[in-house]
């Protein structure tokens, strides 16, 4: 397959596309790679993601002192085992 130049994909009815192996292996992106996407105009990139980004981490540092209930972390260990 050559890896330069155009390709037409479809996206499916969730929004999915299939980025064909040969893209894939060239690129390393391997199952569960972070990606990036970024629209230039009409264009729409996608690359790995920079740095430690991961979207476990930031949805926390989104959420970090956000907690509005004073209780401490045995108090709500105690309230989800049910003590």
């Amino acid at each position: 397959m050559q890896l330069q130049g155009l390709i037409d994909l479809r996206i499916t009815s969730k929004g999915q596309v299939t980025i064909p192996v040969a893209f894939r292996e060239r690129l390393g992106f391997l199952s569960n790679t972070e990606v990036e996407f970024d629209i230039d105009g009409e264009m729409l990139r996608l690359r790995k993601a920079k740095g430690d980004y991961s979207r476990g981490r930031l949805i926390v540092s989104r959420m970090r002192g956000k907690a509005t209930v004073g209780m401490s972390t045995e108090q709500i260990m105690a309230m989800t085992r049910g003590d």
